[in-house]
């Protein structure tokens, strides 16, 4: 009797030390929860920060501190190439227990596979809600993990966080606010407009702002357009997520100047966010479009 429920016990325990992470093509089994992870996504790295989990490498991690910025990654994190061509030899070097892939690693998952079980997940798509999505993924990280309820508590903040940002805004309007038109400038002639399934606008939804251009759904939310065609915009509030090392180039020409929106007074330059990351990108998204909306109120 005695041994049996020994023996019961250390199935249990055995159960609770398991890694079970289902993902887009099956599921990855581990008999204990990884300890060195390499992560190719930034979106995917994002979410591991934010389950107090460190990658042990990322790919990029010198881009990802300039275009995601938060939440930031370890000093000691190790660079393992691009996002979309990975350095498998460094990967290896790392003898990593799991691999994350992404989107942009999708042709690359059974090399990856050969170095360490790899879990992919399609992050950005045409066919489902991409904000969606990258909760979907967080939370089946946190299950992995075992901190599912420390994960809903930061979801929890974060829908928190974003509904403040839009709070502000309306304080800072103290009446109607225009629909916001979020862009990043491409070049002087070139520009992204963000619409519907775009991370930006799920965050100005979350705000309880509108988009002044959703469109159709695309897999990554934004279609591109010449610069001129932003004339069109003429009731909306745009918003431009830096960097654009050519701003002086474009904000300095003639075509600029007459774009109604800036004769309004209704243009913004926000910090850089990254437009392409996981759920917790949202919250840096609406507050740097609030501290810039803010500033377009304010000048009113």
């Amino acid at each position: 009797m005695v041994l049996r429920l020994f023996c019961v016990l250390m199935c249990l325990a055995g159960s609770a030390q398991a890694f079970e992470l289902p993902h887009d093509r099956g599921t990855v089994s581990l008999d204990a929860p990884p300890e060195r992870i390499v992560a190719l996504g930034w979106g995917l790295a994002e979410l591991l920060v934010e389950l107090d989990v460190a990658p042990a490498g990322v790919a990029d991690p010198e881009g990802y501190a300039t275009w995601v910025v938060e939440p930031e990654l370890a000093a000691d994190t190790v660079n393992v190439g691009l996002r979309n061509e990975p350095n498998l030899e460094r990967i290896a070097e790392l003898d990593p227990d799991l691999i994350l892939a992404a989107d942009q690693q999708t042709g690359l998952v059974p090399q990856l596979d050969r170095i360490a079980p790899t879990a992919y997940f399609k992050m950005f798509s045409a066919d489902h809600d991409n904000a969606a999505k990258s909760r979907e993924v967080y939370l089946a990280l946190a299950g992995a993990f075992g901190v599912s309820g420390m994960a809903e508590q930061r979801l929890d903040a974060l829908d928190a966080r974003i509904s403040k940002a839009g709070d502000r805004v309306r304080a800072a309007f103290d009446g109607p606010v225009p629909p916001v038109l979020p862009i990043r400038l491409l070049t002087p002639t070139s520009v992204r407009l963000h619409g519907e399934n775009a991370m930006a606008v799920a965050a100005l939804r979350g705000m309880g702002l509108t988009a002044a251009d959703p469109g159709a759904p695309t897999q990554w939310g934004f279609r591109q357009a010449r610069v001129e065609d932003l004339a069109a915009f003429e009731d909306a509030a745009v918003v431009h997520f830096d960097p654009f090392p050519q701003k002086d180039a474009l904000f300095g020409s003639d075509i600029w100047q007459f774009m109604p929106f800036v004769r309004a007074g209704r243009f913004a330059v926000a910090d850089p966010a990254w437009t392409f990351g996981g759920a917790f990108s949202l919250g840096r998204l609406a507050d740097t479009m609030a501290a810039a909306l803010t500033r377009i109120a304010e000048a009113e």
